[in-house]
């Protein structure tokens, strides 16, 4: 007999309603691979890639229906607390993973961490500290770790050095305040509300201010997640010679680019994409070192995930939501 698990998974896709297609039921197993692992989840934490598949985004009809969920932490099968790193390269890549033409994450061709248990490759697995919780390790694999790669790799960016972050409440918005004021760097952040800004600056944040707001002096690097919505902003916020780092457009790509004002004042623009397994290495020791902790918005169980799908989509999430199997 095929051995069944909880899950929380798509059934449908619809662009502009994705919770229509959210399930939440048994569903078999995963299967284990040569050189995969089984892990016995015990917190997962939701990012808004999980409301893109829904919405039909790198997740196609013919593969539903497909467990959701890229973030983990659990026991694996020799009983170690585990974090589940969740890009999977091809078997013979040896590179930056993030580089890798083939590579995806869980939930997009394999099922992913929104289940009683996962499969995912040994080389996957990284050792949970026991000063992380499981519900704080489970946060950190996606947002926390695409943050992170976009400060100090992708920006290279030391302490002292000025950013601005749009944004204030996300996931990474909310990891980049944290992660970039623990490590001294001055963190200026935008928020749409009073209560996001002061929020951002209760996380750290050394001035939060509104969204377009013309800032006391420009920013050696402008962090974006958001596009169409900010990139005029971004691009008028940073100083000679700075850097745009970008990992995201969730309000569509800009229109004009303003390359002018890119050529002439000789700004970089640079894209980031999630993390490499040593990355998450470094975060989750840095998370140690640093008593750094993740914003946890809200924690659901496995089966009451819907609720916290609707925060998410609701735009009332500040941090994470985690669920909890």
């Amino acid at each position: 007999m095929i051995a069944r698990v909880l899950a929380v998974f798509a059934s449908s896709l619809d662009r502009d309603d994705p919770l229509r297609g959210l399930s939440i039921g048994e569903r078999p197993e995963p299967t284990r691979p040569d050189r995969w692992a089984m892990v016995e989840v015990k917190a997962a934490s939701l990012n808004h890639h999980d409301l893109w598949s829904l919405r039909g985004v790198g997740l196609s009809e013919e593969q539903l229906p497909m467990i959701l969920g890229c973030d983990a932490a659990g026991i694996d099968e020799d009983g170690n607390e585990v974090v589940v790193h969740s890009v999977i390269s091809g078997d013979d890549w040896r590179a930056d993973e993030t580089f890798d033409p083939r590579r995806s994450i869980l939930s997009e061709r394999h099922p992913g961490t929104f289940a009683e248990r996962v499969a995912v490759p040994r080389r996957n697995l990284i050792p949970k500290p026991a000063e992380l919780s499981f519900e704080e390790a489970a946060c950190l694999p996606t947002a926390w770790l695409t943050a992170y790669r976009m400060l100090f790799t992708r920006a290279r960016l030391t302490p002292g050095a000025t950013i601005l972050v749009q944004g204030s409440t996300g996931g990474v918005a909310t990891a980049l305040t944290v992660i970039g004021s623990a490590a001294g760097i001055r963190v200026w952040v935008t928020g749409r509300s009073e209560e996001k800004r002061q929020q951002a600056l209760a996380m750290g944040a050394d001035q939060a201010f509104e969204p377009g707001a013309r800032l006391p002096e420009r920013v050696d690097a402008v962090m974006e997640t958001t596009g169409a919505a900010t990139w005029a902003h971004s691009i008028r916020s940073v100083k000679p010679g700075g850097t745009i780092v970008t990992s995201g457009a969730t309000t569509g790509d800009p229109a004009p680019a303003g390359l002018t004002r890119v050529f002439f004042l000789q700004l970089s623009i640079v894209g980031s994409t999630m993390g490499t397994r040593d990355e998450l290495e470094r975060l989750i020791r840095f998370c140690v070192d640093r008593d750094v902790r993740p914003t946890i918005h809200a924690t659901h169980s496995l089966a009451d995930a819907r609720d916290g799908f609707e925060a998410l989509l609701a735009g009332e999430v500040v941090g994470k939501v985690v669920l909890t199997v």
